[in-house]
């Protein structure tokens, strides 16, 4: 199988090339440190995989497997990343697989095995006479992430409720979810779950919820795992992307919110569809709701006042008023989209956002709006 390697880290790309060698079956016809040498080389020398790196300067990995599947439509392209700040733009392209750094050899034989059922699909498919060069479908199943904004659903190109038996079921999961990859004792789970029940009893109704979570996740085909001893249960995800943590990783990392990186911002306030667990009336919960929930007022605020800044008018009143939605009484979300209402020559429309404001701090906490915005509107 002919591999390109793109990657500007060289330790990395060493890595990945010295596991691939030990794997067997691989010719390496380049190892590059430049996606768009990449893109330049990629039709000359006609790889049948490319493992690229996402985040990488100049142009990302995302844009130049965008690029390459232009030009390639039947290359197999492996995502290969730290989960930076906007790797889950990754799996809406048509990749074979991604791979989290540093490259577990284990993880990267099930991803050989994949490409290789890929390629022998394409083999087949040209034996049967399918058209050179067009798209073939794909050999392998769609990936899969776990959101858990508004509600828990899969995603793998198509929105998908899990099957639970039980409401308890999906709580206990939802529970695990929330403390992943950490052991959360029996007692503690029976006093969350069944309070009101005696001790045996209690115990008999966990593992028979415990079964019913196993047999879901072997029945969804994700790498889900729930592990268990005598002390406790723990639910590890084992690469699964979840909306959660890659919108936070995005809002809190190290990717400055700049005009370059608008767009990747802005990217994050889309994923932020709904509060966390949003549509369940689950009380442990609130905490983490709340603290997601401020936490994306405060970033889709900076990403609308950038958006403003841009001239882009129109889609930050958008995300503003989505602020609204959820954060009715904030006084300066109100008064932004006044300004900007001015600025485009529509003071009627400022006036009723004004309006808006008076009421909602009238009826829902008895004040009035402050004194610099009743100034400016000229009341």
């Amino acid at each position: 199988m002919r591999a390109m390697l793109v990657d500007d880290e060289a330790l990395a790309s060493y890595d990945l090339r010295r596991q691939l060698e030990i794997i067997g079956g691989f010719e390496i016809v380049a190892e590059l440190k430049d996606a768009q040498e990449a893109v330049r080389q990629a039709e000359s020398l006609d790889p049948d995989v490319v493992f690229l790196d996402i985040d990488m300067p100049v142009l990302s990995g995302i844009e130049a497997a965008e690029l390459l599947q232009m030009r390639l439509p039947k290359l197999k392209i492996v995502f290969v990343t730290a989960y930076d700040d906007y790797a889950i733009k990754a799996f809406e392209l048509n990749a074979v697989d991604y791979l989290l750094k540093p490259v577990n050899t284990g993880r990267l034989r099930r991803t050989v095995e994949r490409l290789q059922a890929d390629i022998r699909q394409i083999q087949l498919s040209n034996e049967s006479g399918v058209g050179r060069g067009l798209p073939l479908p794909a050999a392998s199943p769609p990936h899969t992430m776990l959101r858990c904004f508004q509600t828990l659903e899969l995603d793998n190109g198509r929105l998908e409720s899990l099957p639970w038996r039980t409401f308890k079921a999906q709580e206990l999961f939802s529970f695990l979810l929330l403390h992943r990859e950490q052991l959360i004792r029996k007692d503690m789970l029976l006093e969350l779950l069944w309070p009101e029940v005696d001790y045996k009893k209690g115990y008999t109704q966990l593992y028979t919820t415990a079964y019913q979570i196993r047999k879901t996740i072997a029945a969804l085909d994700v790498t889900l795992e729930l592990k268990s001893n005598e002390k406790g249960y723990k639910l590890e995800v084992n690469g699964l992307p979840l909306d959660v943590e890659i919108w936070e990783q995005g809002v809190t990392g190290n990717m400055a919110l700049t005009m370059e990186t608008l767009d990747r911002h802005l990217y994050l306030t889309e994923l932020y569809r709904g509060d966390y667990l949003a549509d369940y009336d689950y009380l442990w919960a609130e905490s983490e709701r709340q603290r997601l929930r401020y936490l994306w007022f405060k970033h889709a605020s900076e990403v609308a006042k950038l958006l403003a800044q841009a001239k882009r008018v129109s889609e930050a009143i958008h995300l503003y008023n989505q602020l609204l939605d959820k954060f009715p009484h904030a006084e300066e979300i109100h008064f932004e989209v006044m300004k900007l209402y001015r600025q485009c020559g529509d003071a009627e429309a400022a006036r009723i956002q004004y309006g808006k404001l008076v009421q909602i701090l009238a009826e829902e906490v008895g004040s009035a709006p402050r004194p610099d915005i009743v100034e400016w509107i000229g009341v």
